[in-house]
């Protein structure tokens, strides 16, 4: 972008400096054919030109290119805590959790991962025994004894 800015800005400058020189090329034309003329000539574009020049001015202050916005912060990672005897704390998804000692409970559906730009959970806390807690989908859970 920023080189895209600054080719379009030489080309304004050499554009100025080319009007200019055929500007002063022409007054010198005129002046040597009639003065009286090339005065009044000269009055009228150096007016014509000033406006052309505040007009360029405000709009490469106001209304040119925009500055790029800036990019957004990442999301505060969420705080994860887990106490007590068997207990869990995920600040996402979880898809499988036996907290109990007996068998494994069948695996759940398959959760689908968070699209990226999802913003982070408040704090995720599990407590207390065999207790769980997710900051985003659980599947399947057995907190006893299966």
């Amino acid at each position: 972008m920023a080189a895209q800015t600054q080719g379009r800005s030489k080309a304004l400058l050499w554009s100025g400096a080319g009007v200019g020189v055929v500007g002063i090329g022409a007054l010198i034309a005129v002046a040597v054919a009639d003065l009286g003329t090339a005065d009044q000539l000269a009055s009228v574009i150096g007016a014509v030109l000033a406006a052309v020049g505040l007009g360029l001015t405000l709009w490469g202050q106001f209304g040119g290119a925009t500055a790029p916005a800036p990019a957004p912060a990442a999301p505060a990672a969420p705080v994860v805590t887990a106490s007590g005897t068997g207990s869990v704390a995920a600040g996402g998804n979880i898809g499988s959790v036996a907290t109990g000692g007996g068998t494994s409970p069948a695996p759940g559906p398959a959760v689908p991962a968070p699209a990226p730009a999802r913003p982070a959970p408040g704090s995720v806390t599990a407590s207390g025994d065999r207790s769980v807690a997710a900051g985003g989908d659980i599947g399947s859970v057995s907190t006893g004894d299966a």
